[in-house]
């Protein structure tokens, strides 16, 4: 058997194993810093958003009922 050549192999195995952990790491370390920029879509689902719950607001105070103010008793009485 030929165990300086096992050693071999498996000392470059380890070694090309670290190499790539190494360049994952240093993929994770490039996104995390990427600038978020949002494309088309990102942009136009936000802007449609932001349209929706402007308009349901205001539909929201045109046609809700007014609430009532209790704290007059309609009687002048001062029960409550």
């Amino acid at each position: 058997m030929n165990h300086w050549q096992d050693e071999i192999h498996a000392e470059y195995n380890r070694q090309r194993i670290l190499d790539e952990v190494e360049q994952i790491r240093l993929v994770k370390l490039a996104r995390g810093s990427r600038v978020y920029r949002p494309g088309i879509f990102e942009r136009t689902m936000f802007n449609f958003a932001n349209w929706m719950i402007s308009t349901g607001k205001r539909l929201r105070s045109r046609y809700e009922i007014p609430s009532v103010n209790c704290s007059k008793s309609p009687t002048g009485s001062l029960a409550h």
